[in-house]
């Protein structure tokens, strides 16, 4: 009898990847022309990248700066929510970004669909934040992550313990 081979999904955010990021980010900004004598400024708060700069324009060049030093560190985009912009102390304005980790209900429910709609023999679990997906056919295995690859999630995944 063949044993079951599995394999999880799941959406997760490399918090040490994030902070070298962000430190990286913030060097290129203290060498920039434009950000001279700027309050610009990117910190880490548990899960909440905190942008604050002298105005909107300018937020948004330093929100451009992140995403392309996250995007080298492989940090997916996807995973990031941007809160609205806000008045902060000094004149100066702030917007907090959420790293969402972890696949939420509507998510696991679409990849779900996939899994099932692929007619393919697997079964699919959702356990907590991840899904599992197991088989006999490690075949049918690597065509549901192509199918999933190709679904359009809000969130980045993953897919690890592939036994």
């Amino acid at each position: 009898m063949a044993k079951d081979s599995s394999f999880d999904i799941v959406s997760k955010v490399e918090f040490p990847e994030v902070t070298n990021a962000i430190a990286i980010a913030m060097k290129e900004i203290s060498t920039r022309y434009d950000f001279k004598g700027s309050k610009s400024n990117i910190t880490l708060e548990k899960e909440e990248i905190v942008l604050v700069s002298d105005d909107e324009y300018k937020l948004e060049q330093l929100k451009d700066v992140l995403v392309s030093k996250l995007i080298k560190r492989n940090v997916p985009i996807k995973n990031i929510s941007y809160g609205k912009i806000e008045g902060a102390s000094g004149g100066t304005v702030r917007q907090r970004a959420t790293l969402v980790s972890g696949i939420d209900k509507d998510n696991a429910k679409k990849i779900n669909t996939i899994i099932k709609n692929s007619g393919l023999k697997v079964k699919s679990q959702v356990q907590d934040d991840q899904v599992r997906v197991t088989g006999k056919n490690r075949d049918d295995l690597q065509q549901i992550i192509a199918l999933v690859r190709e679904a359009d999630l809000s969130v980045d995944v993953q897919f690890i313990n592939y036994r």
